[in-house]
């Protein structure tokens, strides 16, 4: 009987691909563009969630055809990929209001959303998970201590929840202050509220958001993509 992909394994491949896959994006991004920038999607840690959810669909997709031949699974990968990556873009505009990428400057792209060049790249992807890094995490994996291993799995899993969180309340509070305009302090003699709006004024700042997410995009009047940074107001 085979083996099947279990809660632990899925969340591993998550957390390994999404700092892993933040890792590839910001070297690429340098050796292609000659730009070193955060490429990160929460606001704590070396973390991008879209690569490791990616992966984690993907393995799970095409654990089944493991024994396929390459040219298989990399049709396979191309076509899941492709669809979470989609996916994925529309779920993250809705939680957080805005677009965390644009691939409107290929030559062939689908809204903007997913690309060729990068659908070929989940496809190649594909390849080497199955066939080399999966086994090889599974053997890792199953060497840590159990007990170990939910201690990490619990408190990871509680960081990231807390991560996301603050994310969303940050971004949203970029993007009313940059976008809505909404500039001017807040004063409360709720506590709790005044907490609040302290956080939102010294942490959430202009310049820790643009340097966090330079690449979020919202639209202007005109309904046009632009990046949020640029409609930062100049002191």
């Amino acid at each position: 009987m085979k083996n099947k992909i279990n809660i632990h394994q899925l969340f591993w491949y998550f957390l390994i691909f999404s700092i892993l896959g933040l890792f590839i994006e910001t070297i690429y991004c340098y050796a292609t563009m000659g730009i070193l920038e955060s490429r990160k999607g929460l606001i704590w840690g070396p973390f991008c969630p879209v690569y490791g959810v990616s992966a984690a669909i993907l393995i799970l997709c095409l654990e089944p055809l493991k024994n396929k031949n390459v040219f298989c699974l990399f049709l396979y990968g191309f076509l899941a990929g492709s669809i979470a990556e989609y996916l994925l873009s529309y779920g993250l505009e809705a939680i957080y209001g805005m677009r965390f990428w644009d691939y409107t400057y290929t030559n062939l792209h689908l809204n903007g959303r997913i690309c060729l060049q990068y659908s070929i790249y989940w496809g190649i992807l594909a390849v080497i998970l199955i066939k080399w890094i999966k086994p090889m995490l599974d053997k890792i994996i199953d060497k840590i201590n159990p007990k170990v291993r939910n201690f990490l799995e619990i408190f990871i899993f509680i960081f990231l929840i807390i991560d996301c969180f603050v994310t969303v309340w940050g971004v949203q509070t970029y993007e009313n202050r940059v976008v809505k305009g909404e500039n001017e302090k807040k004063e409360s003699d709720n506590i709790i509220l005044q907490l609040k709006y302290n956080i939102e004024e010294n942490y959430f700042t202009n310049e820790r958001m643009s340097t966090t997410f330079p690449n979020l995009r919202t639209k202007d009047e005109n309904g046009q993509e632009v990046w949020v940074r640029t409609l930062i107001p100049e002191e």
